[in-house]
């Protein structure tokens, strides 16, 4: 949980974005404000580590010149060297205003945007890992003619972000890791309908995490990573599980992901450097062309976590028709219009023989199809998992968690292989009253997280709470497996959420409409 140094290290990242506009305008400017944070903690880092050096050859200056010769011997070389090699790293980005003759007032010098985007271009072209990660933004640039972020409010930026020294000595990288995460948060709130795709509350990150159970050395993988949240939880989680058995040597877990969208593929990296982790993270559009292949196959990890975005329409049939890594199988088939099943698809493919995976998905997901005597091609891929026991357990969270919905939302956990005892077992947890209310969103308390992932890893039942149902009762169901159509909490069920009742009307309505055509049809064939 937070400290006193936590607070006072997010009440100033989330003052330094603010100094831009204020809070209303901060999420704007993320793209220039999240680079110019991960920018402050290279620099202090790589001033520690040049102090380091010093202090085996005698001084800073040689320091200087010994890194510039085996840039192997930082992590980040960094190709900013002060007038005066006594200063920081971060003074070559930070020139302080200087006074213009005959004026009263302090000016930052001329082209103080192209300044500094020529300083972390220069930071890229020396670290490949960098590239397209801390130079994609050009604080020069223009909109109509205006500069997107003129030079006295960049120099705010930079005043602000430049009150804290982010060293190796001042901070821990959980400590900057969170609240580097705290800031896209803060933006998430801000950003409306687009938070969605690049942000899942932390803690439900954290009970995934937690039921996803990470050992040392797993590959770990998310189609989707967005800015990595989940995959950092899961070595987060991992990390806190070695600490309790008082292990401090053991294997990282192996983290990859990938993301479509280049300004968040851009933010996932900085912030798993941020949190001192590793990682692997690609660009592109994983249902179309999945970049983690091995030869002409899938590469399998042994966790798979993700949130994709929900009731997808834009992938046809074409699309599945069109895949050659055997995602798809016959037996489960196209989902119809929402891939909320096709990703559960790439998923299950991204397993190795013994993966688990958690996905987050809409609560229409689990029951769409269901109840009704038509053909619901979503019901039949869901009929598909249940009948091939890969369903592990389903858990549906409380309402208004997710910053693009206000929907609950659900997390099914898939298991290739589980133990004899649970096989033809699902077990579903109905976690829709843990939360405490918020503003603008509702969270998960710190207790209600150790109750359901706890409840979850040891498959307990609890009156109006968790149930461990067999695959006939699911069946009998018609494959509905959501946790509220099984465990009733008491009074509350009688106010459902309207998300989901909107849901269950729209389902209906295209089926009638289904129904209707298909009875014009026959009515026609047989010329009445």
């Amino acid at each position: 949980m937070s400290n006193g140094n936590d607070k006072s290290l997010e009440s100033w990242i989330w003052d330094a974005a603010c100094s831009i506009r204020g809070a209303k305008d901060a999420p704007k400017y993320k793209e220039f404000i999240l680079p110019l944070i991960f920018a402050k903690r290279l620099c202090d880092v790589y001033d520690d580590e040049l102090n380091r050096i010093a202090q085996e050859v005698g001084s800073r200056a040689k320091a200087f010149k010994l890194v510039k010769h085996d840039k192997k011997l930082v992590r980040f070389y960094l190709p900013l060297e002060p007038d005066d090699p006594e200063k920081s790293i971060w003074s070559v980005i930070r020139i302080p205003p200087k006074t213009k003759e005959g004026a009263g007032e302090a000016k930052r010098q001329v082209g103080e945007g192209e300044r500094v985007t020529s300083h972390l271009r220069a930071i890229a072209d020396a670290n490949p890992l960098l590239k397209g990660i801390i130079d994609r933004v050009d604080f020069n640039a223009t909109t109509h003619g205006q500069r997107d972020l003129d030079d006295d409010r960049l120099s705010n930026l930079i005043e602000a972000i430049s009150a804290k020294r982010l060293g190796l000595n001042d901070v821990e990288p959980d400590i900057i890791g969170r609240s580097y995460e705290y800031l896209i948060r803060k933006f998430a709130e801000g950003s409306g309908q687009s938070a969605g795709e690049f942000y899942t509350p932390a803690e439900v990150g954290i009970v995934m995490a937690h039921i996803m159970d990470p050992e040392p050395g797993m590959e770990i993988y998310d189609p989707c990573c967005g800015s990595a949240g989940l995959l950092i939880k899961c070595e987060l989680v991992l990390q806190e599980k070695m600490s309790l058995r008082s292990k401090k040597k053991y294997a990282p877990a192996r983290l990859y992901g990938q993301e479509n969208e280049p300004g968040t593929w851009a933010m996932a990296n900085m912030n798993m450097i941020i949190h001192d982790m590793e990682g692997e993270i690609q660009i592109g559009d994983t249902f179309r062309k999945p970049k983690f292949r091995k030869g002409n196959r899938l590469q399998t990890f042994d966790r798979v976590v993700a949130n994709p975005m929900w009731n997808q329409t834009e992938f046809k049939e074409k699309d599945y028709d069109a895949d050659e890594l055997d995602r798809f199988p016959k037996g489960a088939g196209f989902p119809g219009s929402k891939a909320d099943w096709g990703w559960m698809q790439h998923i299950l493919a991204s397993l190795k023989p013994g993966g688990r995976a958690a996905v987050v998905l809409d609560t229409g997901a689990a029951s769409r199809g269901s109840g009704n005597a038509n053909t619901n091609k979503e019901k039949d891929v869901r009929r598909w998992f249940a009948e091939q026991d890969l369903i592990e357990g389903v858990l549906y969270l409380p309402e208004n968690l997710f910053y693009n919905t206000t929907a609950p939302g659900i997390v099914i956990v898939l298991n290739k292989e589980k133990p004899k005892e649970r096989q033809g077992k699902l077990f579903l947890l109905n976690a829709s009253r843990e939360f405490v209310k918020g503003d603008p969103k509702n969270y998960i308390p710190q207790e209600a997280i150790v109750r359901i992932a706890n409840t979850f890893k040891e498959w307990r039942e609890e009156e109006k709470y968790s149930r461990i149902v067999i695959k006939d009762e699911i069946a009998k169901n018609d494959y509905n497996i959501s946790p509220s159509r099984y465990i009733h909490t008491g009074e509350a069920d009688e106010y459902r959420p309207i998300a989901e009742i909107v849901e269950e009307l729209n389902a209906l309505e295209e089926e009638a409409k289904a129904t209707d055509a298909a009875l014009k049809a026959i009515l026609k064939r047989i010329g009445v």
